[in-house]
């Protein structure tokens, strides 16, 4: 069926889509960010691009994913430094068993071998709903590509892009490029994108945020924290040195309290991985400026 919409509509539409793709840090943002975790996670296999696009078309306003780097130093996909035996599949007809994934160790081993891995056949225990594809783990570049003319072509807004850094200081140069080497080599692609007013920088590691604030002060960034994380708020952002564009704290650590702290400070709150429409409603209700969850359809 063909829509035809007046003209006064389309403008305000127009309006409304432009206004919705900025991102403000004030204490009442524009935007309620609606983040697809790993894409679409709880639909589509982690960190493909079906899932980016299958959170797109879910109304998702970022795409969070995960950053690792091959010997030929190309970013790709990956929440974990090797291939996890859960999702993959090699070969086709193969599964990894839980003694294998750390030998292939995607650090050390150049792109063009790590297509030879099947992420998307293997049932996952944890999402009975994750829909079954032959897909393999994007290089960074060739999925900004695809999200960007896929969102062309469907004439819809243009999405943010939230990568975080698998980094870890006990694994320098093992599964990953050091701090700054990483930061240099994600950036390059970012720039060559033309997508750093739209890309937020996550870690757990203070060390490439600290790297990124110092050297690429106008890109945003979110720091990660886990319930396991004892240190308090006021801590955490003394050891980084400087205020976060966002606090992505793990939801069962919100409170009407760190809500206050983090607007007091101009930072907003985006709290991971909420899969229940309930907790969802709540943390909204409470004040948070954007969710992180697996399953973009309970937005």
């Amino acid at each position: 069926m063909k829509n035809i919409i007046p003209i006064v509509l389309v403008s305000t539409l127009l309006f409304s889509a432009c206004k919705s793709s900025k991102m403000s840090t004030g204490n009442t943002p524009v935007l309620f960010d609606k983040q697809g975790h790993r894409g679409a996670r709880g639909l589509m296999p982690e960190n493909t691009i079906p899932a980016m696009y299958k959170a797109i078309d879910l109304g998702v306003t970022t795409l969070e994913m995960d950053i690792v780097f091959t010997a030929d130093n190309i970013a790709i996909l990956s929440h974990e430094p090797f291939f996890n035996e859960v999702i993959t599949t090699y070969p086709q007809t193969a599964f990894l068993n839980e003694k294998e994934p750390k030998l292939f160790n995607i650090y050390k081993m150049d792109f063009a071998s790590t297509q030879n891995f099947d992420v998307g056949m293997k049932t996952h225990p944890d999402f009975p709903r994750q829909q079954k594809l032959k897909v393999t783990k994007p290089s960074l570049a060739a999925l900004i590509d695809s999200v960007e003319a896929y969102t062309a072509v469907k004439g819809l807004p243009k999405v943010f892009y939230n990568i975080e850094t698998k980094t870890n200081p006990e694994t320098d140069k093992i599964f990953h490029p050091a701090p700054a080497a990483f930061t240099d080599m994600l950036m390059k692609v970012i720039k060559a994108k033309n997508i750093e007013d739209r890309v937020i920088i996550q870690s757990f590691d203070m060390r490439t945020l600290q790297y990124l604030h110092k050297k690429y002060p106008s890109v945003k960034t979110a720091l990660l924290t886990e319930a396991e994380n004892k240190s308090s708020f006021r801590k955490q952002l003394n050891d980084l040195g400087f205020n976060p564009t966002i606090y992505s704290p793990e939801h069962t650590l919100v409170t009407a309290n760190l809500i206050a702290e983090c607007h007091e400070k101009n930072i907003r709150i985006i709290p991971w991985t909420v899969n229940d429409k309930k907790r969802i409603a709540s943390l909204k209700k409470m004040g948070v400026d954007g969710i992180i969850t697996d399953y973009p359809n309970l937005f």
